[in-house]
């Protein structure tokens, strides 16, 4: 999430994040610099909110992603990261409940998934829906997972931490966790249509 539309947070606070499992935490990642000082994040548990260490803006969002991974890895006993947007409505009501299963019974175990997307090297068009945007951004050849809903096993998460610094020159943050992810780790992806699952919340995304 971000400042500017922390009204989408609020809307899936309003929603489906009321009926999260117990074992299930969820936080929003603002960026703000100050607020975290010198560390990578700062919790807010009242309101849910992880602040981190990194820009708010869009083009920030490989640096956001990846400075609360490292720092949610320091602070918390885990076994699986869920990823999603705020932008994101939750259709399937049990998804929480039997997917955490799936995964957690799995052998071998996966360590990353969702919506995979396999792509050849090339200029990435993403400018013409975010402006903001370089119109050069070169996206190489691998496998990734998109952004509307992806996990993380801790191990995963922990090799994607050694390339910390990789990460945050990126501007696309699903395809640089993908691509700097290590191959070993997408040997047993759980690949699964997260479309099936989640969808934009409509209001969202007028104007």
């Amino acid at each position: 999430s971000c400042y500017k539309y922390k009204h989408k947070a609020l809307k899936q606070k309003e929603t489906w994040l009321k009926n999260l499992p117990s074992n299930i935490k969820y936080f929003h990642i603002i960026g703000d610099k100050k607020i975290c000082d010198n560390k990578n994040i700062h919790i807010d548990f009242n309101e849910n909110i992880i602040y981190c260490n990194s820009d708010d803006d869009y083009n920030s969002l490989p640096s956001k992603v990846i400075t609360t991974l490292e720092g949610i890895n320091e602070l918390f006993d885990y076994k699986y990261i869920f990823k999603t947007d705020d932008d994101q409505n939750l259709k399937k009501s049990n998804f929480f409940i039997q997917f955490p299963k799936l995964i957690l019974n799995k052998d071998p175990i996966s360590h990353y998934g969702g919506f995979s997307i396999i792509i050849n090297t090339h200029i990435s068009h993403y400018y013409t829906v975010h402006n903001c945007l370089p119109k050069d951004i070169k996206l190489e050849a691998t496998t990734y997972c998109n952004g509307r809903f992806y996990f993380l096993s801790k191990n995963a998460v922990e090799n994607l931490i050694l390339k910390k610094e990789l990460i945050k020159n990126r501007y696309i943050e699903d395809h640089a966790i993908g691509y700097y992810l290590d191959e070993s780790f997408k040997n047993n992806m759980q690949k699964f249509d997260s479309r099936k699952c989640f969808d934009d919340y409509y209001e969202f995304n007028q104007g």
